[in-house]
């Protein structure tokens, strides 16, 4: 069974190319829900809490997200250090899905920072979902309710997505009227190989 990974900027459409594989009876784990869950463990939280201040968390003892992301998207090394954090146990976590379903060709592994941090190397190939900069930030405007700068200080937190798709073994054009579909089916029967 072969390791795929999915990458590409924020806003570029990852999820509805996932839910296409998904469609093709391919298992998708998706790291960025994974990794949400963890914020529902006491001592996971604790850990963060340690790591970044009491403030990450609610008067309810729950996680305060937003105030994490402010936190992190801020700095950079406390973005590494609670991506140091989460990592370990979200590759403990696909390992276990991939045994799962091993009986499948391959399974997807969708992570926006799958080359930020190495993850890519525990990948046999990749994808990279593709939108330019500017029709990416069109969509958070419209789904996120950020302003432009939160949202530039989370892309810019990324990869560049050109260098993403450089490096990719397969890239999907995401644009509106493209073929999606048909870019999904060609990389479905080529990992199928």
């Amino acid at each position: 069974m072969k390791r795929i990974g999915i990458t590409g900027g924020m806003g570029c459409g990852k999820s509805t190319v996932v839910a296409e594989f998904q469609q093709l009876g391919i298992p998708c784990f998706v790291a960025d829900t994974v990794a949400a869950a963890y914020y529902n463990d006491p001592g996971f939280l604790k850990q963060v809490a340690d790591m970044l201040g009491e403030k990450v968390t609610r008067d309810d003892g729950r996680a305060d997200k937003q105030r994490i992301a402010d936190i992190v998207f801020a700095n950079p090394d406390k973005l590494h250090q609670l991506n140091s954090l989460v990592h370990p146990r979200v590759m403990h976590d696909f390992d276990r899905f991939c045994h799962q379903n091993d009986a499948h060709p391959y399974v997807l592994f969708e992570s926006a920072i799958l080359y930020d941090y190495g993850l890519d190397k525990q990948m046999d190939a990749v994808i990279c979902v593709y939108l330019d900069l500017e029709e990416r930030i069109q969509r958070l405007l419209a789904r996120d309710h950020l302003t432009r700068k939160q949202l530039m200080d989370r892309i810019n937190r990324q990869l560049p997505a050109e260098q993403v798709m450089m490096r990719a073994n397969y890239v999907i054009l995401n644009y509106e009227g493209n073929p999606r579909h048909r870019q999904v089916a060609y990389i479905d029967k080529q990992l199928k190989q």
